[in-house]
């Protein structure tokens, strides 16, 4: 059932206020489609991606140490994957950042990806600006993992982290996918285990390869905390590149394309004729947009 405006403007206040409840059920609220008025703040968001098992969600709990002691505020949007059959999602980032992931000054909001093909649902930045309405001064967005569809986090994240472990076998696929063209930092993980400096130096050598590419690759240690005061000064000073203005625009576009044909009501149906022959794609592509332009009439 729809909210009221007025109920959504009292969940806006108490969040406001610092009532985590009503936040989220602010955050529920989008995540179902309501419609939340806009606001005027200008979120810091940092979209942090890898391969998994590089310790993503352990180098953010350090991260989010080091913000909260320095008097910042963090969020963490954590999106977890869905299951393809059953639809559920384990959410279970909290264990892995720790006891970092609690107390007044942090909030964190696991998200299923759901039927989202893109990986990045098109809600991610409402909600993003309204944690920053709310006072939440660093908001984390943690991807699924590398792959093709994590380069969308480029449309919600104004600075990107590429996080990569000692084994390089996953990165090569990042590569390929186009993460390392969107990163803005890029961090070796354990690098108390043997071949992280070994994997370091071969990511710096294909950013050498790139005519201007400065960025430079860090060696941390989310476990011995190695590194980590180095890494927030480059995220704290990265500067944000006008130059892939486009490309945010464009893949924030195609996440909510993606979404209004994931969650079109004849979606079913479509899907039943595809199979059964009744129709061709070109058929169910030409029906929906129809549909979604004029409605069903």
């Amino acid at each position: 059932m729809a909210l009221e405006l007025t109920k959504i403007q009292d969940l806006m206040d108490a969040a406001k206020s610092g009532d985590r409840r009503s936040l989220s059920q602010l955050l529920t609220a989008i995540q179902s489609g309501e419609k939340i008025p806009e606001t005027t703040s200008d979120p810091w968001t940092l979209g942090v991606t890898g391969p998994p098992g590089v310790g993503k969600s352990t180098l953010i709990g350090k991260l989010v140490e080091r913000w909260k002691s320095s008097g910042e505020r963090v969020a963490i949007l954590a999106i977890d994957p869905s299951s393809p059959i059953t639809g559920g999602s384990l959410l279970a980032d909290r264990i892995r950042m720790g006891g970092h992931a609690s107390g007044k000054d942090v909030f964190l909001r696991s998200i299923p990806s759901g039927k989202d093909v893109a990986g990045i649902s098109p809600f991610i930045g409402e909600m993003c600006s309204i944690l920053s309405e709310c006072g939440w001064s660093r908001i984390i967005i943690e991807t699924v993992g590398a792959g093709q569809s994590e380069i969308s986090i480029i449309a919600f994240a104004d600075r990107i982290l590429l996080i990569d472990g000692p084994d390089r076998g996953d990165i090569i696929q990042a590569e390929k996918a186009g993460l390392m063209e969107i990163s803005d930092i890029i961090a070796v993980n354990k690098s108390d285990l043997p071949g992280a400096e070994a994997a370091a130096r071969e990511i710096a050598l294909s950013l050498s390869l790139v005519e201007g590419d400065e960025r430079k690759v860090h060696l941390v240690s989310a476990i011995e905390g190695h590194g980590i005061d180095e890494l927030i000064q480059e995220i704290e000073s990265c500067n944000l590149n006008s130059g892939s203005k486009i490309l945010r625009m464009k893949q924030r576009l195609l996440s909510s394309w993606n979404s209004l044909l994931t969650e079109h009501h004849e979606i079913d149906t479509l899907l039943d004729e595809l199979c059964d022959g009744s129709i061709t794609v070109s058929d169910a592509i030409r029906h929906m947009a129809i549909t979604l332009e004029f409605g069903d009439e």
